[in-house]
């Protein structure tokens, strides 16, 4: 017998039905856009702002029951349908049928695609509920966001956490899976599948529920949490599109050419590092304070700030030109801070840090991999970028500490100062070789001057997709006419919606409260990490006497830490526990490491510096990771392309941290090399602690 399984996919109007999307605020007490506005920004008093807020919230509540209760609907429909299937599957026990056992293989796959299609149903309302509430402390100006999920995420009433949650979709999901890997045939001499060594079940049914079912809870990996960290903002999409690689995007992908954006990204991470442990001592041979380090190392951070906007922007028309520039700027760069020596000027010093600043190409290496990595690989790509620059950061101070010998070739000077210079120097012109042999340009799709246009078709198309989703609900029995210029009006604001930011400014202006929270977190996690690593040289060496070789074996140390710390957080931690979760608790725990850092009436201790420079590096790292999280969850999906992405805006405010870092360094210097520790840990103290308090403010939005 052929079993024949009825699909509750088969008609879409029970999806289009239940899709909670953005119609609330159309259809929302029926008010105009202006007067709706208006109703919470009058001054008629709180009593209208009550009433606003409770007929929402009972629609938004209304319409999260109406979706729970048809998934519980939908899994009843499928556990009497795999009942059926068992059935079927024990008869064929007694008396096998090759052709039976396939016919019932592809009767599981088609429950297993039905159950894919009600998962990314729950996914997409839950995307849905997270943008409503966006969209309306964006709108009305009113921490809407804040109050519902304070009172509903706990309650013993809500439905809210069951949109988020698998709903009890688990024993579903077990069955199919149970039941397609018994009707493989590799069972071999074990009495059944309980038995076996837990092997993945090679299925893409299987695989893909899985993957939806680890998109729903949030489920993270190592992989998963070290891309975060790329700075990589991706858009909120519907499932079904995030899911599909396209042929172009492959056509697009090099591996050759992805390997040198990674190297590029390692080369430049040991670049920035590779002169800390030394940076002091080469100061003071030129005639300068020790504390002009913080100038030297800051340098060029400060070229950064403005190479991240012209390279991102460049980026648009090409990747190997701007690779190409970086690399020969780099070279001059560090071919100059060698020569300083030899010159005896700190100026020319100053000025190679610049142009090593100028050549910083991370906003192409970074948009290489979100736009012309497939999407099956563009997390590991990710991941890769963030270990490279992990390793670099690790490495970059361990060479430092290898480079402790002094020789003359000529008049030119070869020793512990200059050497970082005349290595990287090197590298960069044989990394430009490679770079000239083995690169290949993505092909490019349109013209440039046709860019604007494509985006906005793409705008429109993804528009209608979504508009055919959502039309049933903004379409009733009641309400079956629409007025024109409504719909007009509702294009033209689709369109603006899904515009990318053309300025600085206009990409400010697209930040709510609390991604600029993350962004102040994220600014101060950089702050603290550039006052650890950039004064480590001066302090240890007024304290404790240590050498160059002790300094770059400390912060080469810590730099290791980074891939075991993420391994552990990505695999365990984030599985836990909540990102805001993390993300509070980090904060706090990177503000009892800057206060263990104090030097108070006790002598200062190596233990003491050592112990509390992990605790503040490592609760820092986990930090960065969750804040990122969470960014991309909050921040507008503008931000998500283009040229002012949320990308740069995180790297621009991370190299904003560092350059004032590096400047309260030299400035604490002219207080003396024993008030330095401290005065540079005030602002690190002050700055943490408001973050914490911001992050208070804003816990229950970060959802």
């Amino acid at each position: 017998m052929i079993f024949e399984g009825h699909s509750f996919w088969g008609s879409s109007s029970l999806v289009n039905r239940h899709f909670l999307g953005h119609f609330i605020f159309g259809r929302w007490l029926g008010l105009g856009r202006s007067s709706r506005k208006g109703v919470l920004k009058n001054g008629k008093g709180s009593l209208d702002r009550r009433h606003v807020l409770k007929d929402f919230s009972r629609m938004l509540d209304n319409q999260i029951e109406k979706i729970v209760l048809f998934i519980m609907e939908q899994q009843g429909l499928l556990a009497s349908r795999l009942e059926k299937l068992r059935e079927w599957h024990e008869s064929l026990r007694d008396q096998p049928d090759i052709s039976q056992m396939t016919d019932l293989r592809e009767a599981y796959r088609a429950a297993g695609q039905d159950l894919l299609k009600l998962l990314f149903f729950v996914e997409m309302n839950a995307i849905g509920i997270r943008k409503i509430l966006k969209k309306f402390d964006k709108r009305f100006g009113y921490r809407f966001t804040d109050y519902y999920v304070k009172t509903r995420a706990d309650h013993p009433y809500s439905q809210l956490q069951q949109v988020f949650k698998h709903v009890g979709l688990e024993a579903v999901v077990g069955a199919i899976s149970r039941n397609l890997h018994e009707l493989q045939n590799n069972q071999g001499s074990y009495l059944s599948i309980y038995d076996q060594p837990v092997l993945p079940l090679q299925d893409p049914v299987v695989d893909s529920i899985k993957a939806a079912v680890d998109r729903l809870t949030r489920s993270t990996n190592f992989l998963k949490f070290m891309g975060q960290h790329a700075l990589i903002m991706q858009e909120e999409e519907l499932p079904t599109s995030r899911d599909e690689a396209t042929d172009d995007e492959d056509g697009r992908y090099h591996f050759m050419s992805l390997l040198l954006n990674l190297a590029n990204t390692f080369l430049y991470m040991v670049n920035t590092y590779i002169v800390v442990p030394t940076a002091d001592d080469y100061s003071m041979s030129l005639g300068a304070a020790a504390t002009v380090c913080g100038i030297v190392i800051g340098a060029m951070a400060v070229a950064q700030l403005f190479s991240s906007v012209y390279f991102s922007a460049w980026s648009n028309k090409s990747y190997f030109k701007p690779l190409i520039f970086s690399s020969i700027v780099l070279f001059v760069g560090n071919l100059l801070y060698a020569l300083a020596y030899d010159f005896n000027s700190i100026s020319v010093l100053l000025i190679g840090r610049l142009f090593c600043g100028f050549g910083s190409a991370r906003a192409v290496n970074r948009r290489y991999i979100s736009d012309c990595v497939p999407l099956k690989i563009r997390m590991q790509a990710s991941a890769g970028f963030v270990s490279a620059s992990a390793l670099g950061m690790a490495c970059g101070p361990a060479l430092a500490g290898l480079l402790q010998t002094k020789f003359k070739i000529y008049k030119l000077t070869f020793n512990q100062d200059t050497l970082p210079g005349w290595v990287m120097a090197v590298a960069w012109l044989i990394y430009l070789v490679w770079l000239v042999v083995s690169f290949r340009e993505p092909a490019r799709d349109v013209e440039e001057n046709h860019t604007t246009e494509e985006t906005n078709s793409e705008a429109v198309q993804n528009g209608n997709l979504e508009k055919g989703l959502k039309q049933p609900l903004l379409i009733t029995a009641e309400e079956t006419e629409k007025d024109e210029d409504e719909l007009d009006e509702s294009e033209e604001s689709l369109l603006h919606s899904r515009k990318p930011a053309n300025s600085i400014a206009s990409a400010y202006r697209l930040l709510t409260p609390s991604v600029k929270v993350q962004l102040l977190i994220y600014f101060m996690l950089k702050y603290a990490m550039e006052i650890l690593l950039a004064e480590s040289s001066v302090v240890t060496s007024y304290y404790f006497g240590w050498s160059t070789s002790s300094v770059a074996t400390f912060l080469a140390c810590l730099g290791l830490t980074v891939l075991p710390v993420n391994i552990i957080v990505g695999s365990y931690i984030s599985n836990m526990f909540e990102d805001r979760q993390i993300l509070l608790v980090s904060e706090i725990v990177v503000c009892v490491g800057i206060l263990l850092s104090f030097h108070v009436v006790v002598p200062y201790s190596v233990p003491q510096y050592v112990c509390s420079g992990l605790v503040m590096f490592v609760a820092a790292e986990v930090l960065e990771g969750v804040n990122l999280s969470l960014l991309s969850r909050v921040m507008s999906s503008r931000l998500s392309r283009g040229t002012y992405n949320g990308g740069l805006l995180s790297t621009e405010a991370g190299t904003i941290a560092r350059v004032i870092a590096d400047a309260t360094i030299t400035a604490a210097g002219y207080l003396g090399q024993g008030m330095l520790l401290n005065a540079t840990l005030l602002p690190s103290l002050v700055i943490c602690v408001a973050s914490i308090v911001a992050t208070c403010f804003t816990y229950n939005s970060l959802y």
